[in-house]
C-alpha cells in the first residue's frame, strides 16, 4: 500500500486551520461549561427541592445521553429556536458547553465536599452567612483542588470536539473527511487527524502538569 504524503501536504493548511478552531471551540466550551456547571452544582446542593431536582435531572440527562445526540438536538433544535437559523460553530460551542457543565458540576461538587467542614463552622462562628462562606471560604479552596480535574475535562473536550464534524463545523475532522472524500483515501486523512489530536492533547497534558507543579510549590 502506497502512502501519499502529497495529499497531507495539500490539506495541511486546512487541517491546521481546523486545529485552531478545535482549540477555540474547546476553550469557549470549558469556559461556558465551568460557569454553568457552578450554577448547576450550587442548585443541586441547595436545600430547595425546586432547585436541586431540576439540576440533578440536568446532570443525569447530559451524562446519561450520547454527546452525538446532544449535538444534533442543539444544532437542529435549540440554536434555530434561539437565533432563527442553524450555525454550526454556535451549536458546537453550545452543545459541548452544556455537556461539559454536567461534568464540571460533579467536579465542583467533589471539590466542595473535600473542604473540611470545620472551616464552614468557623466561618459561621465569625458571623458569615451561608452565601459568604461558600463564596469566600469554600469555593476558592475547592476550585484550586479541582484544577487537575478541569484540565482533564478540557483535554476530553478537545477530543470530543471531533463529533461536531457531523454538523459541518470546519474543525480537524471536517477537513479530514473532506480529504477522504476528494481523494477516496482512508489512511492519510485519518492518520493526519490522529497525529494532530495527539500533539494537541500531549501538549495540553504537559502544560497542565507544569501548572500543577507550580500550584503545589
Amino acid at each position: 500500500m502506497d502512502f501519499r504524503f502529497d495529499i497531507i501536504i495539500d490539506y495541511l493548511p486546512l487541517l491546521l486551520k481546523g486545529a485552531l478552531l478545535t482549540i477555540g471551540i474547546s476553550i469557549l466550551s470549558i469556559l461556558f461549561g465551568s460557569i454553568l456547571g457552578l450554577a448547576v452544582v450550587l442548585g443541586k446542593m441547595s436545600t430547595s427541592w425546586y432547585l436541586s431536582w431540576p439540576m440533578s435531572g440536568y446532570i443525569h440527562f447530559f451524562r446519561g445521553t450520547p454527546l452525538y445526540v446532544q449535538i444534533l438536538m442543539v444544532h437542529f433544535g435549540l440554536v434555530p429556536l434561539l437565533i432563527g437559523q442553524t450555525n454550526s460553530i454556535v451549536a458546537a460551542v453550545a452543545a459541548l458547553a452544556l455537556n461539559s457543565a454536567a461534568y464540571t458540576a460533579e467536579i465542583y461538587r467533589a471539590g466542595i465536599q473535600s473542604v473540611d467542614k470545620g472551616q464552614t463552622e468557623a466561618a459561621y462562628s465569625l458571623g458569615m452567612t451561608k452565601r459568604q462562606t461558600m463564596r469566600f471560604v469554600i469555593l476558592p479552596q475547592a476550585i484550586k483542588r479541582t484544577i487537575p480535574a478541569f484540565g482533564n475535562e478540557f483535554i476530553m473536550l478537545v477530543k470530543d470536539s471531533s463529533l461536531v464534524a457531523l454538523i459541518a463545523a470546519p474543525e480537524i475532522m471536517y477537513w479530514s473527511n473532506a480529504m477522504r472524500g476528494q481523494y477516496i483515501r482512508v489512511w492519510e486523512p485519518y492518520l493526519s487527524a490522529a497525529v494532530i489530536y495527539l500533539i494537541l492533547t500531549y501538549s495540553l497534558s504537559k502544560l497542565l502538569a507544569s501548572i500543577e507543579r507550580r500550584l503545589e510549590g
